[in-house]
């Protein structure tokens, strides 16, 4: 497998209203879209890609829902067959994982050896460029 680049990373926050303004006021971070439906609600930043970083709050309840690491996002090709043969990469290794359709993208969800969220993708579309909402539109498993 050949990362390609760093595509993003999601941190978990107490309070969505205030980290966003830390990170659009005091950084400048430009908000791209915000996500508040199924139990999540997530702000989004762009630096020129679809997202770049996104913060999603948390209650604070249980491991999953402290504050911190939610995931790191990594490119691994262009299409569709780039992603079928991660997969079969991880496949072979006996790693578990967890592939979604983001219409915008096309993810496989999977753990490093200490429990940190990991992200491999591909872009899909650049439907995001002219309407920002499909960043947060579509969390569908995929098939591959």
């Amino acid at each position: 497998m050949k990362i390609q680049a760093l595509g993003h990373v999601v941190v978990r926050v107490r309070n969505l209203e205030r980290a966003e303004t830390f990170y659009r006021d005091v950084l400048g971070l430009p908000v791209c879209a915000h996500y508040d439906r199924d139990g999540l609600n997530m702000a989004f930043f762009t630096l020129g890609n679809h997202h770049d970083f996104a913060i999603s709050e948390v209650d604070g309840r249980g491991e999953a829902q402290q504050s911190g690491l939610d995931h790191v996002a990594f490119k691994v090709g262009d299409d569709l067959d780039d992603l079928k043969r991660v997969k079969r990469e991880l496949d072979d290794r006996g790693i578990a994982l967890d592939a979604v359709d983001h219409d915008v993208t096309k993810s496989l969800y999977l753990a490093d050896p200490d429990g940190n969220g990991i992200e491999l993708y591909i872009d899909d579309n650049d439907g995001w460029k002219t309407d920002p909402s499909k960043l947060t539109g579509t969390l569908r498993p995929l098939t591959l």
